[in-house]
């Protein structure tokens, strides 16, 4: 019996073949399809896009470890009620700690000093027992629990080291339901992130080409119903939902429609304006920037120079410091605030309308 050739010849008229010399001419074909594709898949624009994106992610750390990794007071106002003759002695004690954590001003009397607070001149008064060893510290916790825990601690502090004793009234806590009074920072992130992200969803839309004039006036008057659906979505969730910021229902769902709008028309400028590049300007304003100087974890007194100074001028501080202070301080001190946002909102629209204009006329002259 004959022994199987493994290798035994192809029968008549097939022509032998050599598996292994077909081997490297398979690769060698492969390999130049492979890059190639991968020149076509890697273009300097996908390069460009992955770089933002990790420009992006290395900003929103170092936007939020920069702001909160170490909360240190900073001229936190404080109103002093004391007889006059000790008045000014306590104003320079306090106005002359080590890094300036306090700043302190003489009020009138108990009752001005508590009136501070309430309107938010303050955060906290000190009433000074002329009389006795018991002194008290006034404070508001819905303006922000942080604030009035470091103005706490540093008056027990002065206190001990006086041999006096200090009693800490809250006289403005956040309601039952609000917890740490969170509920008015998550309320406007929540505003600005739907207004943004609308407005970019538009733009994505093949009914917003050509970026013309008439389409963007149709896209903002689209923005506007949507804003004043938006802001009464909220007010009901953190009114008869959770029942966190109740009893002002109304005036949160014109605050929520105007804090949409502003965060929207000013995403659709940007975006008209620099294109996909405005998409980025808008997430590191609002997002990056904009959030952890809101003053929504921290307040401003507690947060470093650069986002302490930049928060109001943002959709998110200037949202947040509205919201609270209508919620809970009766409204005081949000003048700035509104004009803030309003800016944002006129402002977005009008440069919206001028970029499409201006765009237009680019197209006309090529």
């Amino acid at each position: 019996m004959r022994p199987v050739n493994s290798q035994s010849s192809p029968p008549p008229g097939i022509p032998p073949t050599d598996a292994a010399a077909d081997a490297p001419v398979d690769a060698a074909a492969k390999a130049p399809a492979f890059v190639a594709e991968l020149r076509d898949a890697v273009t300097l624009r996908a390069f460009g896009l992955v770089l933002g994106g990790l420009l992006v992610q290395l900003a929103f750390v170092v936007s939020y470890v920069g702001a909160f990794h170490s909360p240190t007071p900073h001229r936190i106002p404080v109103a002093v009620a004391a007889p006059q003759q000790a008045s000014a002695k306590i104003v320079a004690q306090l106005n002359a700690l080590d890094g300036d954590p306090v700043e302190a001003t003489a009020a009138a009397g108990a009752a001005a000093a508590r009136q501070w607070v309430l309107t938010r001149k303050a955060d906290a008064a000190f009433l000074f027992n002329a009389t006795g060893t018991k002194d008290t510290l006034l404070v508001a916790s819905a303006g922000g629990p942080s604030v009035s825990q470091t103005a706490t601690q540093i008056a027990q502090k002065i206190e001990a080291a006086q041999k006096r004793q200090i009693t800490v009234t809250d006289i403005r806590s956040p309601n039952a339901g609000d917890g740490r009074g969170m509920t008015s920072f998550y309320l406007v992130l929540g505003w600005v992130i739907g207004g943004y992200l609308t407005a970019t969803i538009m733009g994505m839309a093949a009914g917003s080409r050509p970026a013309n004039r008439h389409r963007t006036l149709i896209r903002l008057a689209v923005l506007v119903p949507y804003a004043l659906v938006s802001g009464i979505a909220g007010a009901v969730i953190v009114g008869p939902v959770f029942d966190a910021l109740g009893g002002h229902f109304w005036a949160l769902s014109g605050l929520g429609a105007l804090i949409v709008l502003a965060s929207a028309a000013t995403a659709l400028a940007l975006q008209t304006l620099l294109g996909l590049l405005g998409t980025g300007v808008v997430i590191l304003l609002f997002v990056v920037l904009g959030n952890p100087s809101s003053g929504g974890v921290y307040p401003a007194p507690l947060l470093p120079s650069f986002w302490s100074a930049i928060g109001q001028a943002l959709p998110p501080g200037a949202g947040t410091t509205l919201v609270r202070n209508t919620v809970y301080f009766s409204g005081n001190a949000t003048t700035s605030a509104l004009w803030v946002l309003g800016a944002y909102a006129a402002g977005g629209a009008l440069l919206a309308w001028s970029a499409s204009w201006w765009r237009e006329r680019g197209h006309a002259d090529a």
